[in-house]
């Protein structure tokens, strides 16, 4: 059975070319087209789509106000389409708080070869948003029934090895596909008085992180910042790694951590990508790191908290009822590579006992 979507844009262009790139998909049906948020929300009733792309700015009701709308009267999973500035960045983040699931920031208007790559990118992110439903109806409909924290046992059901006994001098926080809220939710539970340092990286383009990091610095006791190249690792502060580049954590002496943004390797698949930055702060900090993968699709940090656990650091994982895609934390989970799995209110707590 095909998805049915629901495309809200202010620009009959704009929901042309939506509609031509969705419609080149033959697992997706658009059954309705709106012209801004108040006639979105009124189709979302009416027609009951699987998946909604909404822009962000539009008369009588824009993009922010129509998805609380829709979270609050017919939760739908929903892909915002969003402009490449610090503006949209910012709208952009207001409206995953309000419940939207991913977003796409792209130049719909571009040369064929662009046009075919965004494309391809818009039907790949509708259907991980359209898969994320069952996710987003669980949440929202058993909010009381908080699981706990899982200890998994070794292969064979055997005893794990016990935790690194030295305090863990640096966390190392990756996420995807609902990264943005869930890393704010952790950020904003953790004390100002941990003396551990932070690095996070999120599938992100360079705007947004830089907007990132400025909205959880404001919700956070802790420091937030952009990470700067060759900028040193201080303990409280939370350094972001910026979007479309590569973040690397250096030693440089016994106690002296720099960050390294680079360019390399130029054709990695995810810019930043978890795995690059988690491998590194292994090793730079062996049996002194803290690895946390959150929700997320893919495997992108599998292999970087193996390393960190391979090295003798630990590892947490966010669990399934709670992640938007259960994609990142399954690897590492069916991997035998997570210590503690938690749902995403009782992270922060892990992350300070487990450090």
């Amino acid at each position: 059975m095909k998805k049915k979507v629901l495309i809200v844009d202010d620009s009959a262009f704009m929901r042309r070319i939506i509609r031509q790139m969705v419609e080149s998909e033959p697992t997706f049906e658009v059954v309705g087209t709106a012209r801004d948020g108040q006639e979105g929300v009124e189709l979302t009733l009416k027609l009951k789509p699987d998946v909604i792309t909404m822009d962000v700015e539009m008369p009588r009701m824009n993009g922010l106000e129509a998805t609380e709308a829709i979270m609050a009267k017919q939760p739908t999973p929903i892909l915002i389409v969003s402009s490449l500035t610090t503006e949209g960045a910012q709208a952009t983040l207001d409206a995953l708080d309000k419940g939207a699931v991913d977003f796409l920031a792209k130049n719909l208007v571009s040369s064929a070869l662009d046009v075919m790559k965004i494309r391809d990118e818009l039907v790949n992110k509708l259907k991980l948003v359209a898969r994320s439903k069952s996710a987003l109806t669980r949440i929202k409909s058993s909010p009381k029934k908080t699981p706990g924290v899982i200890t998994p046992a070794g292969p064979g059901g055997t005893p794990r090895k016990t935790f690194a006994t030295q305090r863990m001098a640096i966390v190392a926080i990756g996420a995807s596909t609902g990264g943005p809220r869930a890393v704010q939710d952790v950020l904003s539970k953790l004390p100002g008085s941990l003396s551990t340092t932070f690095v996070v990286s999120v599938h992100m383009p360079g705007a947004f992180t830089t907007a990132f990091a400025q909205r959880l610095n404001s919700l956070s006791e802790l420091t937030v910042r952009e990470a700067v190249n060759g900028e040193k690792l201080q303990d409280g502060v939370v350094l972001v790694s910026p979007g479309g580049r590569q973040t690397r954590v250096k030693r440089r002496g016994v106690t002296n951590f720099t960050i390294e943004i680079s360019d390399d390797p130029p054709d990695s698949l995810y810019k930043p990508a978890i795995d690059i930055m988690m491998s590194s702060v292994a090793e730079a900090y062996p049996g002194r790191s803290l690895g946390v993968i959150l929700t997320g699709m893919g495997h992108d940090g599998l292999e970087g908290m193996t390393l960190i656990r391979n090295k003798g650091g630990k590892t947490l994982v966010q669990d399934e009822a709670t992640s938007t895609v259960y994609g990142m934390p399954k690897a590492v989970i069916e991997a035998d590579m997570a210590d503690k799995i938690a749902p995403i209110d009782l992270i922060a707590g892990e992350i300070v006992n487990m450090i």
